[in-house]
């Protein structure tokens, strides 16, 4: 893989505050639409393979409507089962039917799921619409010009090493427990400290996945409950920082993912004023997504990788997930297992 310049080193975009990745991973003329999945190279992966030593697969996926009202006006699972005899097919069986917002649950968002705010454009300079982005298969975008969810298939989903940082449990054995649906923010240091105490180093290419609790806090309560839970409009995650922004790009991962809701925590801090933003002000979302080209993944289940991480004494492991392939693909649960 060539060198990957560092956060202070990217080249200047004109208009766009340093950091901006925006043409770094082109080739040949052509705008990538992959971002830092481009860190995950073949030897990469032959690499996570070498994760695979005692045949154990952990599924990192919350249930579709473990949420019973998203918020934001977000659309929560609709599901709807047909019985054969109902219908032309006149035999004994069924189908279903589901509908949901894919933001519902466990999902990955993709680098067109959220905009640099002051500029409207998205990774790589991508000004969108919803025209273009409402596609049918046969119609969809073949000069791959936009960077959506379907076009990981053509590079074979993702296969990574992944790394665990169990914020949680380190939380929980410190003395130092908190709300996830507070702003409660979990600075770099810690994650250095969490990585440090399970014997776990970060390699280019790797995918970070950072427990919470969230998911947690929410699983097994009734619509009302997680309502009055999630009805503060605040939530636990990473600190959303222009310098904790530097120092996940500087460590070349591929992706990031938790089981928080938006990663990073909520509501911002406006870098500017000092002062608590609205959900446009979030700092990693529009470094991550638009400017670096970073994949976030939120509301992964991973209460159970907590535990087989403990009960195995080791906290990377091979990660695969492939998306679903939906034309224009903006947000899709990950389909994601850990394999040990």
């Amino acid at each position: 893989m060539s060198k990957i310049p560092d956060f202070d080193d990217l080249p200047k975009v004109e208009g766009m505050p340093q950091g901006c990745a925006w043409g770094v991973f082109d080739k040949d003329g052509k705008k990538d639409v992959y971002g830092t999945l481009n860190n995950i190279t073949p030897e990469v992966v032959k690499s996570a393979y070498s994760e695979l030593k005692d045949g154990v697969s952990v599924s990192l996926n919350w249930p579709i409507g473990a949420i019973k009202t998203p918020g934001f006006g977000r659309k929560g699972l609709v599901h709807k089962v047909v019985s054969f005899v109902d219908s032309p097919l006149a035999a004994h069986g069924y189908d279903d039917e589901v509908e949901f917002n894919t933001q519902c649950s466990s999902q990955w968002d993709s680098l067109c799921h959220f905009h640099h705010q002051a500029s409207a454009k998205g990774y790589n300079g991508i000004q969108t619409n919803v025209k273009d982005l409402t596609q049918n298969y046969g119609e969809e975008d073949h000069d791959m010009k936009i960077p959506t969810l379907n076009h990981w298939h053509k590079r074979g989903g993702l296969v990574a090493r992944a790394v665990f940082i169990d914020h949680k449990k380190w939380a929980d054995e410190n003395n130092k427990s908190y709300d996830p649906f507070s702003a409660h923010k979990i600075p770099v240091s810690e994650i250095e400290e969490v990585a440090k105490k399970q014997g776990v180093s970060f390699k280019p290419g790797d995918v970070i996945i950072i427990r919470s609790g969230f998911t947690e806090g929410l699983t097994g309560k009734s619509g009302d409950e997680q309502n009055k839970l999630m009805g503060t409009h605040q939530t636990c995650g990473v600190t959303g920082t222009i310098e904790a922004a530097k120092w996940f790009w500087n460590q070349h991962f591929a992706a990031v993912a938790g089981d928080m809701i938006a990663f990073e925590h909520i509501p911002p801090i406006n870098p500017e004023t000092g002062k608590e933003d609205g959900v446009a002000g979030l700092v990693l979302h529009q470094y991550f997504l638009a400017l670096f080209g970073m994949p976030i993944g939120e509301l992964w289940d991973l209460k159970a990788l907590s535990e087989t991480c403990a009960k195995l004494e080791r906290y990377s492991f091979l990660l695969t997930s492939v998306p679903l392939n939906v034309p224009g693909g903006i947000g899709s649960p990950p389909n994601a297992l850990a394999l040990f």
